[in-house]
């Protein structure tokens, strides 16, 4: 799970995406944000991700503010969400989510 932007503004006002990526299928879907706040991620994470594919046992980030913050770990908490993360400062540990936002932007 990661969030690629700022894009380019949509005439709806996003300007980022949410990408979503199964490890295990290689399955990937974007959902547009407005923001990143945290809200925003954990509501677009439950709403979009949850509800269709129901609870995963484990989502996989890197170490930015909206994974890291305390409604998205209570989330995870709530849910039964083991919630792993990369190592800071070393993108390839998130290698698949970083590939599919080339493959996005591309």
């Amino acid at each position: 799970l990661d969030v690629l932007g700022p894009l380019p503004i949509t005439s709806a006002g996003n300007r980022y995406l949410l990408v979503a990526v199964d490890c295990f299928t290689k399955w990937v879907e974007a959902f547009p944000l407005k923001n990143v706040r945290s809200k925003t991620i954990a509501e677009t994470f439950l709403n979009q991700v949850i509800s269709r594919h129901g609870v995963p046992l484990e989502v996989h980030t890197d170490q930015g503010r909206n994974f890291e913050s305390r409604i998205f770990r209570e989330l995870s908490r709530l849910l039964g969400i083991k919630k792993t993360r990369t190592t800071a400062l070393h993108p390839q540990s998130d290698g698949q989510v970083e590939r599919q936002h080339q493959t996005i932007l591309d």
